[in-house]
């Protein structure tokens, strides 16, 4: 029998406030344990929650950019269960009534056709502590730092078919958080991880089959690689007549396998109630406009921006657009340049191989946007080649020094004239006679160990279109 995998997402995605979600306690990462805590999140007898308005915003923004409907009134409900970094018992969350519903995404999968993932939900909540285990002790030991950090559970539909639809999925929302500036996108911080719940279905049935949870996945590789050998075991276990048994596991990814953690459990085992200490929440239409005019570009659209303002092509695009602070870098680079795809090329190599080498954040490359701008400015008015371009980025990387300067300084200006050019061209042939000789019988490969005397005895300043076409006609 063949089967289909139904796979759906949640996505806990940490807002970049500065502040919880119910009280003032600081959100930095890195704090000692148990610094960042107070009497509220802590779970104190007799506190008061106060929401973090900004958190709503974030929220609010998070729906505009996945096309959800906003609630113009939503509440907070208590689910209650224990567990050793949940001090108060239960988490403040939103249940039967989240903030925003019926969103889409529509992602690309290497190879396959677009396809509409739906979103069911948007909710706020708080987030729990961490357990610290310690093997050599016998003991864990609980930091609540993390505890009423705020968060937005992002919940789609069960759309997705495939470990890529979801590895899609995943990126391109994981891209638009980030885009909109309100949660740092993380993952081994945990700012942004996932829980993958996938069933399989005989092809053609309607119906869905009985789901698995896998918990708190923090890489895209790992979320498809759990996703694949899921489908695999469930596979197995169906075609051996077994059943599936409706549970939460884990990932193990130093064996590539998932295993079991607990029976998964349902709504009503977490007792949902009203939290009686927080009235609802109302969001009018003021609220949301004031929020529609701080959102920035989003990628798809600025992708489509890019390919008609810029004449780009639309892999180029999406590899310029995939990150905010790419784009930005490349919208102020390429604004006085005449060649845009010349500045995307740069980007794509010399830039993006950068950031990659040295591990650097694009706000952080030593080589600034308008400074990229004017070098191939120079690039573009004769006064550097490709090759001596090369040489001033890379001393632009360790300089303060603009490109001109360091082009000055090292004696790298393009020779161009032609008179010049061609009593060097014709004394590279003379003194290599046999080479001549053999071009002259048809070994036309050898054009290029002219081109490369010629650079090496003007030490890499000539102009390649001039020299090209006077070796053309001395050869």
């Amino acid at each position: 029998m063949l089967f289909e995998p139904v796979i759906g997402l949640e996505v806990h995605a940490q807002l970049k406030t500065k502040t919880k979600i119910f009280c003032n306690c600081p959100t930095t990462f890195g704090a000692p344990p148990n610094a960042n805590t107070c009497p509220v999140c802590t779970g104190m007898p007799g506190v008061l929650p106060v929401l973090n308005r900004m958190a709503v915003t974030f929220a609010i923004k998070s729906a505009l950019a996945t096309d959800c409907i906003i609630a113009r009134e939503s509440r907070f409900d208590r689910k209650n269960y224990f567990y050793p970094d949940l001090p108060k018992g239960y988490q403040i969350t939103q249940y039967a009534f989240p903030i925003a519903e019926h969103g889409h995404l529509v992602v690309e999968p290497e190879g396959a056709a677009p396809k509409r993932i739906g979103i069911t939900r948007i909710h706020m909540e708080e987030d729990a502590g961490k357990l610290i285990h310690d093997p050599g002790r016998g003991k864990s030991m609980v930091d609540l730092n993390r505890t009423g950090v705020p968060l937005v559970e992002i919940v789609s539909e069960p759309d997705m078919r495939s470990a890529e639809e979801a590895g899609a999925y995943l990126r391109k929302l994981h891209a638009i958080l980030k885009y909109i500036d309100i949660c740092d996108g993380n993952m081994e911080e945990g700012s942004f991880r996932c829980d993958a719940n996938i069933s399989l279905r005989p092809v053609g049935q309607e119906a869905f089959g009985t789901r698995t949870e896998l918990k708190n996945l923090n890489s895209f590789k790992h979320v498809e690689k759990a996703i694949r050998h899921e489908i695999q075991r469930q596979t197995y276990v169906l075609e051996e007549g077994g059943k599936i048994i409706q549970e939460t596991r884990l990932w193990d990814p130093t064996k590539n396998v998932t295993r079991s953690m607990r029976g998964k459990e349902d709504a009503h085992d977490y007792r949902y109630f009203p939290d009686p200490d927080l009235v609802p929440l109302i969001v009018d239409e003021a609220w949301i406009e004031a929020v529609k005019k701080e959102m920035p570009e989003l990628p798809d659209i600025r992708k489509q921006r890019f390919i008609k303002d810029y004449q780009l092509s639309e892999y180029d695009a999406a590899v310029l657009t995939g990150s905010r602070q790419l784009a930005d870098y490349y919208e102020t680079a390429a604004a006085n340049p005449k060649d845009k795809k010349q500045v995307a090329n740069w980007i794509m190599g010399p830039v993006l191989g950068l950031v990659k080498s040295q591990g650097l954040a694009i706000e952080a490359i030593p080589v600034p946007a308008p400074g990229l701008s004017e070098l191939l400015l120079l690039v573009e008015a004769g006064k550097l080649n490709a090759g001596t371009a090369k040489t001033v980025f890379e001393e632009m990387i360790t300089s303060d020094k603009g490109p001109l300067a360091i082009m000055k300084e090292k004696g790298l200006e393009q020779v161009s004239d032609q008179s010049e050019l061609e009593d060097i061209v014709m004394s590279v042939i003379e003194t290599n006679p046999e080479e001549h000789n053999a071009y002259s019988n048809g070994k036309t490969k050898l054009f290029s160990f002219f081109m490369g005397q010629i650079m090496k005895k003007t030490k890499g300043k000539a102009d390649p279109k001039v020299v090209t076409e006077l070796l053309k006609q001395k050869l």
